[in-house]
């Protein structure tokens, strides 16, 4: 019994030792970090394999559609706009988490502003009902 438990052990420590290793490996070699250059501003699934994204590379904003197969440029953002709709998106949320427990909120709540809010493909909408339909069911 004491055989396994130091077995256990010493196994549990060469594993750890070996994670170390990789993870000083890969922060040496760059791995996992990025440069400030290329950022994910915003990713929406569409299907199970299938997802919209908004890309910033540098100063220029990309929309593209991404597959298990093929990447494909949809369309080219202004800056600008971008900017703007995230610092609405901000303060929206700011705004509604200090609602009160007498405030009255809709049972369909999308979380983004795109051409999906509100529809059934929205992730956020059936977030917000599933929520709002667990506040509706707790006795009080």
């Amino acid at each position: 019994m004491t055989w396994m438990l130091i077995r256990l052990v010493l196994s549990l420590a060469f594993v750890g030792g070996v994670l170390w290793f990789a993870a000083r490996l890969a922060r040496k070699r760059g791995l996992g970090q990025s440069n400030g250059l290329v950022e994910i501003v915003s990713q929406q699934r569409v299907s199970r394999a299938s997802t919209v994204n908004v890309i910033r590379i540098a100063d220029r904003v990309l929309v593209v559609g991404a597959t298990e197969q093929t990447v494909t440029l949809l369309a080219e953002m202004d800056s600008e706009m971008v900017e703007a709709t995230l610092a609405d998106r901000e303060l929206a949320a700011l705004t509604a988490g200090g609602s009160g427990a007498g405030s009255h909120r809709p049972l369909v709540a999308p979380r983004s502003g795109g051409i999906l809010a509100g529809s059934v493909l929205d992730r956020g909408s059936w977030g917000g009902f599933v929520q709002q339909m667990r506040e509706r069911t707790v006795r009080r």
